[in-house]
């Protein structure tokens, strides 16, 4: 998606905004669209947005930031001013020129293209069989998780009484008879 914005063409445009001799620096058109393009994406609000770009990469990939912060670019209260600069005019004509770049294609690739379609149909039969699976995988309601976990229980236990040096008698865990029942039902 950051290939197909043309981020530099508006920056002209977004930078009518400001004037040169008073207030901070303005953030570039590429962090203040990219961070509203990435609110509504992610459905967030200003503060998570915010929270979100600070921690992924990727995200301040996409804003165009040259390497890797773990802090965030901006305040969340930003976002406001980007939306107040960033009108919907400004917002049509990007969309309209992403549109017309992606549909400007030269003419013999498109026929190509659909003549290609045309060509190739559907043959054959695609059988789709769920028995198909490995064997070694355990399910959720498979009782032998049940007695793994109770053997494995078993070592803590004893590996833990091993540690301890003192007269304290190791707990009862009935071994036998739990691995009898165990036995009886898996049966």
């Amino acid at each position: 998606m950051a290939k197909i914005i043309p981020w530099s063409e508006f920056e002209v445009e977004y930078a009518k905004n400001f004037t040169c001799s008073t207030g901070a620096p303005a953030k570039s058109f590429r962090i203040a669209l990219g961070a509203l393009i990435i609110k509504e994406r992610l459905g967030t609000s200003d503060a998570e947005t915010v929270e979100q770009i600070r921690e992924n990469p990727y995200l301040q990939y996409f804003l165009g930031l040259s390497g890797y912060s773990n802090e965030a670019p901006f305040d969340s209260s930003m976002l406001v001013y980007f939306r107040q600069r960033i009108g919907v005019n400004l917002v049509n004509k990007i969309n309209e020129k992403m549109v017309k770049e992606q549909t400007e294609v030269p003419g013999e690739l498109v026929e190509k293209k659909s003549s290609e379609i045309s060509e190739s149909k559907n043959q054959g039969k695609l059988i789709l069989d769920a028995t198909c699976a490995p064997a070694d995988l355990k399910y959720p309601t498979d009782l032998g998780l049940l007695n793994q976990a109770r053997e494995n229980t078993e070592k803590i236990i004893d590996a833990l009484h091993n540690q301890i040096k003192s007269p304290v008698k190791k707990p009862r865990t009935y071994r036998n008879r739990a691995r009898k029942e165990y036995l009886a039902i898996a049966k």
